[in-house]
Protein backbone atom coordinates (compact mmCIF):
# COMPACT_ATOMS: atom_id res chain seq x y z
CA UNK A 1 0.00 0.00 0.00
CA UNK A 2 1.34 3.53 -1.14
CA UNK A 3 2.50 5.43 2.28
CA UNK A 4 3.04 9.63 2.25
CA UNK A 5 6.16 10.50 4.70
CA UNK A 6 5.09 13.19 6.88
CA UNK A 7 8.27 15.00 6.99
CA UNK A 8 11.54 15.15 4.77
CA UNK A 9 13.17 13.01 7.13
CA UNK A 10 10.96 9.51 6.38
CA UNK A 11 12.23 9.84 2.59
CA UNK A 12 15.73 9.64 3.74
CA UNK A 13 14.67 6.38 5.53
CA UNK A 14 13.95 8.07 9.28
CA UNK A 15 12.35 6.10 11.72
CA UNK A 16 9.64 8.95 11.65
CA UNK A 17 5.87 7.30 11.46
CA UNK A 18 3.92 7.15 8.30
CA UNK A 19 0.65 7.86 7.88
CA UNK A 20 -1.25 5.06 5.18
CA UNK A 21 -2.97 7.36 2.17
CA UNK A 22 -5.97 5.85 2.55
CA UNK A 23 -6.30 7.73 5.90
CA UNK A 24 -5.66 11.07 4.18
CA UNK A 25 -8.44 13.50 2.99
CA UNK A 26 -9.50 13.30 -0.58
CA UNK A 27 -8.81 16.79 -1.43
CA UNK A 28 -5.17 16.12 0.32
CA UNK A 29 -5.12 12.90 -2.04
CA UNK A 30 -6.13 15.25 -5.61
CA UNK A 31 -4.36 17.71 -4.74
CA UNK A 32 -1.69 18.71 -7.35
CA UNK A 33 1.67 19.64 -6.79
CA UNK A 34 1.26 24.04 -7.09
CA UNK A 35 3.95 25.12 -10.30
CA UNK A 36 6.33 27.66 -8.76
CA UNK A 37 4.84 30.99 -9.06
CA UNK A 38 6.14 33.30 -12.10
CA UNK A 39 8.83 35.77 -11.16
CA UNK A 40 7.64 39.26 -11.00
CA UNK A 41 8.37 41.81 -13.13
CA UNK A 42 11.03 44.52 -13.05
CA UNK A 43 9.28 47.62 -11.05
CA UNK A 44 8.23 50.49 -12.90
CA UNK A 45 9.49 53.66 -13.65
CA UNK A 46 13.25 52.64 -12.90
CA UNK A 47 16.35 54.10 -14.81
CA UNK A 48 16.10 50.85 -16.99
CA UNK A 49 12.97 52.27 -18.40
CA UNK A 50 14.79 54.99 -19.47
CA UNK A 51 17.01 52.81 -21.32
CA UNK A 52 14.34 51.14 -23.36
CA UNK A 53 12.74 54.65 -24.21
CA UNK A 54 15.96 55.88 -25.59
CA UNK A 55 16.07 52.69 -27.77
CA UNK A 56 12.47 53.38 -28.68
CA UNK A 57 13.32 56.78 -29.55
CA UNK A 58 15.84 55.74 -31.97
CA UNK A 59 13.13 53.12 -33.43
CA UNK A 60 10.49 55.92 -34.29
CA UNK A 61 13.13 59.13 -34.94
CA UNK A 62 14.11 56.69 -37.99
CA UNK A 63 11.34 55.11 -38.90
CA UNK A 64 8.25 57.75 -38.40
CA UNK A 65 10.74 60.43 -39.09
CA UNK A 66 11.28 58.94 -42.55
CA UNK A 67 7.42 58.72 -43.15
CA UNK A 68 7.04 62.28 -42.47
CA UNK A 69 9.85 63.29 -45.00
CA UNK A 70 8.37 62.10 -47.77
CA UNK A 71 6.73 65.30 -48.47
CA UNK A 72 10.14 66.23 -49.96
CA UNK A 73 10.33 63.20 -51.92
CA UNK A 74 7.03 63.73 -53.47
CA UNK A 75 8.15 67.47 -54.62
CA UNK A 76 10.94 65.78 -56.54
CA UNK A 77 8.89 63.57 -57.89
CA UNK A 78 6.43 65.99 -59.06
CA UNK A 79 8.42 68.71 -60.17
CA UNK A 80 11.60 67.04 -61.38
CA UNK A 81 11.43 63.47 -61.93
CA UNK A 82 7.82 62.67 -63.09
CA UNK A 83 5.73 65.35 -63.62
CA UNK A 84 3.62 63.67 -65.81
CA UNK A 85 2.47 61.46 -63.32
CA UNK A 86 -0.94 62.31 -60.86
CA UNK A 87 -0.10 63.68 -57.48
CA UNK A 88 -2.71 60.61 -56.44
CA UNK A 89 -0.07 57.77 -57.78
CA UNK A 90 2.94 59.95 -56.70
CA UNK A 91 1.13 60.00 -53.13
CA UNK A 92 0.42 56.27 -52.80
CA UNK A 93 4.11 55.90 -52.41
CA UNK A 94 4.12 58.04 -48.93
CA UNK A 95 0.63 56.24 -48.37
CA UNK A 96 1.44 52.71 -48.61
CA UNK A 97 4.84 53.71 -46.35
CA UNK A 98 2.80 54.29 -43.50
CA UNK A 99 -0.44 51.87 -43.99
CA UNK A 100 1.70 49.01 -44.79
CA UNK A 101 3.28 49.66 -41.11
CA UNK A 102 0.31 49.99 -39.80
CA UNK A 103 -1.35 47.07 -41.76
CA UNK A 104 2.07 44.37 -40.71
CA UNK A 105 1.75 46.22 -37.76
CA UNK A 106 -1.32 43.63 -36.79
CA UNK A 107 1.01 40.52 -36.57
CA UNK A 108 3.75 42.25 -35.22
CA UNK A 109 2.01 43.06 -32.41
CA UNK A 110 1.10 39.31 -31.79
CA UNK A 111 4.88 38.36 -32.68
CA UNK A 112 5.83 41.04 -29.81
CA UNK A 113 4.11 38.28 -27.55
CA UNK A 114 5.55 35.80 -28.42
CA UNK A 115 9.15 36.43 -29.41
CA UNK A 116 12.07 38.99 -28.44
CA UNK A 117 11.25 42.23 -29.53
CA UNK A 118 14.66 43.30 -29.48
CA UNK A 119 15.49 40.41 -32.53
CA UNK A 120 12.03 42.02 -34.01
CA UNK A 121 13.47 45.34 -34.07
CA UNK A 122 17.09 44.23 -35.32
CA UNK A 123 14.93 42.93 -38.36
CA UNK A 124 12.88 46.06 -39.29
CA UNK A 125 16.26 47.93 -39.16
CA UNK A 126 17.77 45.74 -42.07
CA UNK A 127 14.25 45.30 -43.95
CA UNK A 128 13.26 48.74 -43.82
CA UNK A 129 16.90 50.00 -44.38
CA UNK A 130 17.71 47.90 -47.37
CA UNK A 131 14.17 48.96 -48.88
CA UNK A 132 15.24 52.14 -49.37
CA UNK A 133 18.40 51.30 -50.82
CA UNK A 134 16.69 49.37 -53.26
CA UNK A 135 14.36 52.31 -53.93
CA UNK A 136 17.43 54.40 -55.10
CA UNK A 137 18.09 52.36 -58.26
CA UNK A 138 14.14 52.29 -59.30
CA UNK A 139 13.40 54.98 -62.32
CA UNK A 140 9.38 54.78 -62.26
CA UNK A 141 6.83 55.23 -59.69
CA UNK A 142 5.18 51.41 -59.63
CA UNK A 143 8.77 50.45 -58.50
CA UNK A 144 8.73 53.17 -55.66
CA UNK A 145 5.56 51.75 -54.63
CA UNK A 146 6.74 47.87 -54.09
CA UNK A 147 10.11 49.18 -52.44
CA UNK A 148 9.92 52.71 -51.07
CA UNK A 149 6.12 51.87 -50.17
CA UNK A 150 5.30 48.20 -49.68
CA UNK A 151 8.68 46.95 -48.38
CA UNK A 152 9.91 49.87 -46.48
CA UNK A 153 6.61 49.35 -44.71
CA UNK A 154 6.94 45.93 -43.78
CA UNK A 155 10.19 46.75 -42.10
CA UNK A 156 8.99 50.18 -40.21
CA UNK A 157 6.61 48.20 -38.70
CA UNK A 158 8.72 46.05 -36.37
CA UNK A 159 10.46 49.05 -35.07
CA UNK A 160 7.03 51.29 -34.88
CA UNK A 161 5.29 48.72 -33.08
CA UNK A 162 7.76 47.81 -30.99
CA UNK A 163 8.45 51.69 -30.13
CA UNK A 164 5.10 52.45 -29.67
CA UNK A 165 4.28 49.38 -27.02
CA UNK A 166 7.14 49.11 -24.70
CA UNK A 167 7.61 52.42 -23.37
CA UNK A 168 3.90 52.35 -21.26
CA UNK A 169 4.89 48.97 -20.23
CA UNK A 170 7.89 50.11 -18.30
CA UNK A 171 6.11 53.21 -16.84
CA UNK A 172 3.21 53.99 -14.38
CA UNK A 173 3.75 57.54 -12.83
CA UNK A 174 5.58 58.96 -15.92
CA UNK A 175 3.51 56.78 -18.73
CA UNK A 176 2.37 59.84 -20.98
CA UNK A 177 5.70 61.48 -20.29
CA UNK A 178 7.74 58.53 -21.22
CA UNK A 179 5.79 57.65 -24.42
CA UNK A 180 6.03 61.33 -25.53
CA UNK A 181 9.67 61.88 -25.05
CA UNK A 182 9.80 57.96 -26.98
CA UNK A 183 7.40 59.24 -30.24
CA UNK A 184 9.00 62.80 -29.97
CA UNK A 185 11.60 60.81 -31.84
CA UNK A 186 9.79 60.69 -34.95
CA UNK A 187 9.41 64.45 -34.32
CA UNK A 188 13.44 64.74 -34.09
CA UNK A 189 14.19 62.91 -37.06
CA UNK A 190 10.96 64.37 -39.49
CA UNK A 191 12.93 67.82 -38.22
CA UNK A 192 16.74 67.04 -39.16
CA UNK A 193 15.87 64.36 -41.79
CA UNK A 194 13.92 66.88 -43.93
CA UNK A 195 16.86 69.26 -43.99
CA UNK A 196 18.87 66.41 -44.40
CA UNK A 197 16.95 64.77 -47.66
CA UNK A 198 16.59 68.08 -49.21
CA UNK A 199 20.29 69.07 -48.66
CA UNK A 200 21.24 65.00 -50.42
CA UNK A 201 18.81 65.73 -53.17
CA UNK A 202 20.15 69.35 -53.96
CA UNK A 203 23.84 68.32 -53.77
CA UNK A 204 23.88 64.58 -54.08
CA UNK A 205 20.50 63.05 -55.93
CA UNK A 206 17.31 61.33 -55.02
CA UNK A 207 19.32 58.06 -55.43
CA UNK A 208 21.86 58.65 -52.73
CA UNK A 209 19.20 60.63 -50.40
CA UNK A 210 17.49 57.32 -49.93
CA UNK A 211 20.76 55.19 -50.28
CA UNK A 212 22.23 57.08 -47.16
CA UNK A 213 18.86 56.60 -45.37
CA UNK A 214 18.58 53.30 -45.33
CA UNK A 215 21.85 52.55 -44.09
CA UNK A 216 21.93 54.91 -41.30
CA UNK A 217 18.68 52.93 -40.61
CA UNK A 218 20.49 50.01 -40.82
CA UNK A 219 23.70 50.76 -38.53
CA UNK A 220 21.39 53.14 -36.09
CA UNK A 221 18.39 51.03 -35.29
CA UNK A 222 20.34 47.89 -35.46
CA UNK A 223 22.45 48.84 -32.24
CA UNK A 224 19.94 50.77 -30.01
CA UNK A 225 17.43 47.15 -30.98
CA UNK A 226 19.70 45.93 -27.46
CA UNK A 227 17.63 48.26 -25.62
CA UNK A 228 14.27 47.54 -26.63
CA UNK A 229 13.19 44.89 -24.54
CA UNK A 230 9.69 44.08 -23.07
CA UNK A 231 8.84 44.31 -19.30
CA UNK A 232 7.29 41.09 -19.27
CA UNK A 233 6.03 38.23 -20.71
CA UNK A 234 2.10 38.48 -20.88
CA UNK A 235 0.02 35.46 -20.12
CA UNK A 236 -0.59 32.38 -21.93
CA UNK A 237 -3.69 32.53 -23.89
CA UNK A 238 -5.66 30.31 -25.76
CA UNK A 239 -6.44 32.42 -28.46
CA UNK A 240 -3.66 33.80 -31.12
CA UNK A 241 -5.58 36.88 -31.20
CA UNK A 242 -7.90 38.37 -28.52
CA UNK A 243 -11.12 39.60 -30.35
CA UNK A 244 -13.26 40.40 -27.70
CA UNK A 245 -12.10 43.60 -27.55
CA UNK A 246 -13.90 44.59 -30.45
CA UNK A 247 -16.95 44.03 -28.62
CA UNK A 248 -15.90 46.75 -26.42
CA UNK A 249 -17.89 50.27 -27.29
CA UNK A 250 -15.01 52.05 -26.04
CA UNK A 251 -12.69 50.26 -28.34
CA UNK A 252 -14.64 51.10 -30.93
CA UNK A 253 -14.43 54.66 -30.43
CA UNK A 254 -11.16 54.64 -29.75
CA UNK A 255 -10.53 52.82 -33.01
CA UNK A 256 -12.28 55.56 -34.82
CA UNK A 257 -10.89 58.33 -33.78
CA UNK A 258 -7.59 57.15 -34.22
CA UNK A 259 -8.44 56.19 -37.74
CA UNK A 260 -9.56 59.89 -38.60
CA UNK A 261 -7.04 61.47 -36.38
CA UNK A 262 -4.52 59.74 -38.53
CA UNK A 263 -6.00 60.16 -41.98
CA UNK A 264 -6.19 63.75 -40.70
CA UNK A 265 -2.84 64.06 -39.51
CA UNK A 266 -0.65 62.98 -42.49
CA UNK A 267 -2.13 65.47 -45.20
CA UNK A 268 -0.97 68.35 -44.20
CA UNK A 269 3.01 66.90 -43.91
CA UNK A 270 2.32 65.54 -47.24
CA UNK A 271 0.95 68.38 -49.05
CA UNK A 272 2.01 71.83 -46.48
CA UNK A 273 5.39 71.78 -48.18
CA UNK A 274 3.95 71.73 -51.77
CA UNK A 275 1.90 74.35 -50.98
CA UNK A 276 4.68 77.00 -50.05
CA UNK A 277 6.08 76.26 -53.47
CA UNK A 278 2.91 76.37 -55.47
CA UNK A 279 0.48 78.64 -53.93
CA UNK A 280 3.21 81.05 -52.03
CA UNK A 281 5.49 81.12 -54.68
CA UNK A 282 8.65 80.55 -52.52
CA UNK A 283 11.61 78.09 -53.77
CA UNK A 284 11.94 74.51 -53.35
CA UNK A 285 13.62 74.90 -50.31
CA UNK A 286 11.01 76.03 -48.47
CA UNK A 287 9.44 72.78 -48.74
CA UNK A 288 11.90 71.58 -46.28
CA UNK A 289 11.54 74.25 -44.26
CA UNK A 290 7.94 73.98 -43.79
CA UNK A 291 8.48 70.77 -42.63
CA UNK A 292 11.12 71.82 -40.37
CA UNK A 293 8.56 74.14 -38.43
CA UNK A 294 5.96 71.20 -38.36
CA UNK A 295 8.15 68.31 -36.92
CA UNK A 296 10.21 71.06 -34.45
CA UNK A 297 6.72 72.32 -33.27
CA UNK A 298 5.89 68.54 -32.87
CA UNK A 299 9.06 67.61 -30.77
CA UNK A 300 8.03 69.99 -28.36
CA UNK A 301 3.94 69.41 -28.21
CA UNK A 302 4.62 65.72 -28.21
CA UNK A 303 6.76 66.33 -24.84
CA UNK A 304 4.54 68.77 -23.43
CA UNK A 305 1.43 66.98 -24.24
CA UNK A 306 2.83 64.22 -22.51
CA UNK A 307 3.42 66.30 -19.13
CA UNK A 308 0.18 67.16 -19.26
CA UNK A 309 -1.61 63.84 -20.06
CA UNK A 310 0.21 62.69 -16.84
CA UNK A 311 -1.36 65.35 -14.88
CA UNK A 312 -4.78 66.23 -16.24
CA UNK A 313 -5.67 62.79 -18.25
CA UNK A 314 -4.51 61.19 -21.17
CA UNK A 315 -7.49 61.22 -23.07
CA UNK A 316 -8.65 64.67 -22.09
CA UNK A 317 -5.19 66.22 -23.44
CA UNK A 318 -5.32 64.13 -27.05
CA UNK A 319 -9.39 65.03 -27.32
CA UNK A 320 -8.32 69.10 -26.56
CA UNK A 321 -4.98 68.29 -28.79
CA UNK A 322 -6.82 67.17 -31.76
CA UNK A 323 -9.78 69.91 -31.74
CA UNK A 324 -7.00 72.59 -31.55
CA UNK A 325 -5.57 70.76 -34.44
CA UNK A 326 -8.75 70.47 -36.69
CA UNK A 327 -8.94 74.35 -35.58
CA UNK A 328 -5.26 75.10 -37.26
CA UNK A 329 -6.55 73.61 -40.45
CA UNK A 330 -10.27 75.53 -40.80
CA UNK A 331 -9.30 79.02 -39.14
CA UNK A 332 -5.83 79.68 -40.01
CA UNK A 333 -4.55 77.88 -43.41
CA UNK A 334 -8.04 77.72 -44.76
CA UNK A 335 -9.20 81.35 -44.94
CA UNK A 336 -6.01 82.85 -45.29
CA UNK A 337 -3.65 82.98 -47.94
CA UNK A 338 -0.96 84.62 -46.80
CA UNK A 339 2.74 83.75 -46.00
CA UNK A 340 2.71 84.17 -42.01
CA UNK A 341 -0.84 83.07 -41.24
CA UNK A 342 0.70 79.87 -43.24
CA UNK A 343 3.31 78.96 -41.04
CA UNK A 344 1.78 79.95 -37.67
CA UNK A 345 -0.66 77.17 -38.94
CA UNK A 346 2.38 74.71 -39.57
CA UNK A 347 3.68 75.52 -36.21
CA UNK A 348 0.27 74.82 -34.27
CA UNK A 349 -1.10 72.01 -36.27
CA UNK A 350 2.93 70.80 -35.67
CA UNK A 351 2.75 71.02 -32.04
CA UNK A 352 -1.08 69.29 -30.97
CA UNK A 353 -0.80 66.76 -34.01
CA UNK A 354 2.07 65.46 -32.27
CA UNK A 355 -1.00 64.19 -29.28
CA UNK A 356 -2.84 62.53 -31.87
CA UNK A 357 0.42 59.88 -32.37
CA UNK A 358 1.85 60.04 -28.72
CA UNK A 359 -1.42 59.45 -26.43
CA UNK A 360 -2.79 57.08 -28.50
CA UNK A 361 -0.91 53.90 -26.86
CA UNK A 362 -1.34 55.81 -23.34
CA UNK A 363 -5.00 55.87 -23.63
CA UNK A 364 -4.65 52.43 -24.80
CA UNK A 365 -2.52 51.19 -21.91
CA UNK A 366 -4.56 53.18 -19.33
CA UNK A 367 -8.04 51.50 -20.63
CA UNK A 368 -7.45 48.00 -21.80
CA UNK A 369 -3.74 47.53 -19.30
CA UNK A 370 -0.19 46.60 -20.22
CA UNK A 371 -0.49 43.42 -20.11
CA UNK A 372 -3.25 43.10 -23.56
CA UNK A 373 -1.39 46.61 -25.04
CA UNK A 374 0.59 44.90 -28.10
CA UNK A 375 -2.51 43.17 -29.40
CA UNK A 376 -4.69 45.88 -28.52
CA UNK A 377 -2.40 48.39 -30.38
CA UNK A 378 -2.08 45.50 -33.71
CA UNK A 379 -5.67 45.66 -33.83
CA UNK A 380 -5.52 49.48 -33.94
CA UNK A 381 -3.06 49.22 -36.40
CA UNK A 382 -6.20 48.59 -38.92
CA UNK A 383 -7.61 52.06 -38.14
CA UNK A 384 -3.95 53.54 -38.70
CA UNK A 385 -3.97 52.02 -41.87
CA UNK A 386 -7.17 52.83 -43.11
CA UNK A 387 -6.78 56.32 -42.16
CA UNK A 388 -3.46 56.21 -44.57
CA UNK A 389 -5.58 55.20 -47.46
CA UNK A 390 -8.12 57.95 -46.83
CA UNK A 391 -6.05 60.90 -46.11
CA UNK A 392 -3.49 61.65 -49.04
CA UNK A 393 -4.86 59.58 -51.93
CA UNK A 394 -8.28 60.86 -51.68
CA UNK A 395 -6.24 64.40 -50.91
CA UNK A 396 -3.49 64.65 -54.07
CA UNK A 397 -7.39 63.21 -56.29
CA UNK A 398 -8.69 66.94 -54.85
CA UNK A 399 -5.88 68.72 -55.86
CA UNK A 400 -5.62 67.07 -59.36
CA UNK A 401 -9.20 68.16 -59.95
CA UNK A 402 -8.88 71.92 -59.35
CA UNK A 403 -7.22 74.29 -61.47
CA UNK A 404 -4.13 71.72 -62.12
CA UNK A 405 -2.97 71.03 -58.81
CA UNK A 406 -3.05 75.09 -57.53
CA UNK A 407 -6.48 74.94 -55.50
CA UNK A 408 -6.08 73.17 -52.46
CA UNK A 409 -8.66 74.60 -50.83
CA UNK A 410 -11.07 71.21 -51.33
CA UNK A 411 -7.61 69.35 -49.46
CA UNK A 412 -7.58 71.64 -46.42
CA UNK A 413 -11.53 71.20 -45.78
CA UNK A 414 -11.43 67.55 -46.13
CA UNK A 415 -8.45 67.44 -43.65
CA UNK A 416 -10.68 69.74 -41.13
CA UNK A 417 -13.38 67.55 -41.30
CA UNK A 418 -11.37 64.14 -40.76
CA UNK A 419 -10.05 65.92 -37.48
CA UNK A 420 -13.50 67.05 -36.55
CA UNK A 421 -14.90 63.99 -36.67
CA UNK A 422 -12.05 61.97 -35.07
CA UNK A 423 -12.78 65.17 -32.29
CA UNK A 424 -16.60 63.91 -31.91
CA UNK A 425 -15.63 59.78 -31.50
CA UNK A 426 -12.83 60.80 -28.37
CA UNK A 427 -15.66 63.01 -26.86
CA UNK A 428 -17.92 60.04 -26.58
CA UNK A 429 -15.49 57.82 -25.78
CA UNK A 430 -14.58 60.63 -22.61
CA UNK A 431 -18.43 60.90 -21.79
CA UNK A 432 -18.65 56.66 -21.91
CA UNK A 433 -15.96 56.78 -19.29
CA UNK A 434 -16.90 59.58 -17.28
CA UNK A 435 -19.28 62.27 -17.48
CA UNK A 436 -18.01 64.05 -14.58
CA UNK A 437 -15.89 67.54 -16.16
CA UNK A 438 -12.84 67.85 -14.40
CA UNK A 439 -12.20 63.70 -14.05
CA UNK A 440 -8.93 62.77 -14.82
CA UNK A 441 -9.18 60.25 -17.63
Amino acid sequence: MSQVPTSPDAAAGSETPTIELDQLPASEKTRDVEPPAPASPPATDTKYGWLVVLGCFFALMLSIGTTTTYGVYLQEYKLVEFPDAASSLLSWIGTLQFSMMCFFGIGVGVLCEHFDTRLLSALGALVSGLALVVASFCNSPWKLLLTQGLLYGFGGSLLYITGLTLPPQWFSKYRALATGIAIAGSGIGGLWLSTATRSMTNNLSRQWSLRITGLVIIGVCGATSLLMKMRFKPEKRQKIIDLSVLRDKRFVLLFLGAMFGSAGYFVPYYFMPSYAVVVLGKNSDWGANVSSIMNGASIAGRILMGILGDRVGSLNTLWAATLLSCLSILVLWLPFSGAGTFFAAAAIFGFFSGAIVSLIPVVTANIFGVRRLPSVIGLLMIAYMTGGLISSPPAGAMLDKYRHGKDFDSLIIYTGVLLGVSSVSQTLLRLIISRQLWYKV
